[in-house]
């Protein structure tokens, strides 16, 4: 079986099933309308505008898509896009960059941004990343934070300083 950008974020959306959904794209993303089309409680709200309208950017989404967006932006653009929304807007986030129309993004500036890679896909001469970012996975719990190491263990999770 064949795994397209389209399957993956049809994956994303699925895994989450976000009840608002930002989609920041210069087209609209198939797999957005796909999902918002058979879940008519998700509110989707499709912009190709960066930076964001004030009315989209001081809201909350479940779940944000950036896709054929940052081949278009400049480098600043791009990254105070994925941060703000990173930051004030979005627990969740899906990046979707083609990285043969661009030089000026690599890996590591995502990794910067606390994204994590987790699909390539080769379409013809395009080379497509999807990027992820979800702050509850973001950061796995270090294996000394526990009650083993404490000077007290029957105190631990009771008390915060």
């Amino acid at each position: 079986m064949t795994v397209s950008p389209t399957s993956a974020l049809l994956g994303i959306l699925d895994k989450y099933r976000p009840k608002r959904l930002l989609c920041v794209s210069a087209e609209p993303v198939p797999a957005a309308m796909a999902y918002c089309g058979q879940f008519e409680e998700c509110q989707c709200v499709n912009t190709a505008e960066v930076p964001l309208p004030d009315e989209l950017a001081n809201q909350r989404y479940d779940l944000a898509i950036v896709a054929n967006e940052l081949e278009r932006l400049d480098k600043r653009a791009g990254i105070e896009l994925l941060a703000g929304l990173r930051n004030l807007s979005v627990s969740r986030m899906a990046v979707l960059v083609d990285h043969s129309q661009t030089s000026v993004w690599q890996d590591t500036d995502f990794y910067a941004l606390a994204l994590q890679r987790s699909a390539r896909f080769e379409q013809g001469d395009r080379m497509l990343t999807l990027y992820t970012y979800d702050l509850a996975e973001y950061k796995q719990v270090p294996d000394w934070l526990n009650s083993k190491y404490w000077a007290n263990p029957e105190m631990f999770g009771k008390y915060w300083w």
